[in-house]
């Protein structure tokens, strides 16, 4: 986990460095340590320690939701099917069977074309709607309350809650007040957890840190107030968050798809050098031997492309279904 931190060279009015604190560790701590910790109080930070802090703490975000056009077209062309009939188009081109050729280039265009739409409006519309969404907090700065944008809190805040709100980072729970967070989105328990100040256990797993109220989590019944002792990629949340967006997840068709994808280019591979090998052990001329081997390569992705189309009659049936080759 990242660790950011702020030197006190920065803001003379801090004793010592401060730190994202995990919640793992904040909550086998005091609140009066944390606070010590986090060199803050009950009247939280000034405007200048607050400023000082966002400039290198960053926003509290995960993760900024942008559409783009150049890794959506990139992912379409990683399927080996797609790129086995760009270069069967290619040869196709140059052996003089255009007509073959610009069928086959003009599904590879399609099948491209339009899974780049329907993905970059996919994405789009999720990065539309996360500019739509704005979570507002009450936190307590040079000893006044006010509301701000989730974004802008940094570790040493102090962050009131209510019911119904989202808890905005990692917090150390300074008072509570008959308050329970649902916490199902992190530890997947349905029932709400009931909050405490007490500092549990030292290594304690997730589920089980009752003085904190963590990222992500909402409020049930209650009023709280705590120290935001992470933000944004150092809470709980957000390194799971951050783990899985580094690689999405392969559905089953998706691996089913590209194992057959890679089965069809060695299935290619492997009719081209034998049909090259077996023209050579014959005493063809080199350059007619290429030619054949490349047009039998070249004949063997088309074929399996028409026998993919190709309807079949049902017995039984009124209607014609379309049969696979796989």
């Amino acid at each position: 986990m990242h660790v950011h931190a702020l030197s006190s060279a920065t803001n003379h009015t801090l004793p010592h460095t401060v730190r994202a604190v995990p919640a793992t560790t904040a909550a086998a701590e005091s609140a009066d340590r944390m606070l010590s910790a986090l060199a803050t109080g009950d009247e939280g930070l000034s405007e200048s320690e607050y400023a000082g802090r966002a400039g290198l703490f960053g926003p509290n975000a995960i993760q900024a939701h942008r559409a783009r056009i150049g890794p959506v077209i990139a992912r379409q062309l990683r399927s080996p099917l797609l790129l086995l009939l760009a270069v069967t188009a290619l040869v196709s081109f140059f052996l003089g069977e255009r007509s073959d050729a610009v069928v086959i280039g003009v599904i590879v265009a399609m099948s491209v074309g339009l899974g780049t739409v329907n993905e970059f409006r996919a994405e789009q519309a999720a990065a539309a709607l996360h500019e739509r969404i704005r979570h507002r907090v009450v936190v307590t700065r040079a000893g006044q309350a006010r509301s701000v944008d989730l974004a802008e809190l940094v570790p040493g805040d102090i962050v009131q809650l209510r019911p119904g709100e989202l808890v905005p980072a990692d917090l150390r729970l300074l008072s509570v007040t008959g308050l329970q967070c649902d916490e199902s989105v992190l530890t997947g328990e349905s029932e709400p957890v009931i909050k405490s100040t007490d500092p549990v256990a030292a290594g304690s797993p997730v589920s089980e840190l009752a003085c904190c109220a963590l990222m992500g989590t909402v409020v049930a019944a209650g009023t709280g107030r705590g120290v935001v002792t992470a933000t944004g990629g150092d809470t709980e949340f957000g390194r799971i968050a951050v783990g899985l967006a580094r690689r999405e997840p392969e559905t089953e068709f998706q691996a089913g798809l590209r194992r057959f994808s890679m089965l069809l280019v060695r299935v290619a591979a492997v009719l081209t050098i034998g049909i090259f090998a077996v023209n050579l052990v014959l005493h063809r001329p080199l350059l007619d031997a290429l030619m054949f081997s490349w047009r039998s390569r070249s004949a063997f992705p088309r074929n399996c492309c028409q026998r993919s189309c190709r309807p079949a009659w049902r017995p039984g049936h009124e209607s014609w279904r379309s049969a696979r080759c796989w």
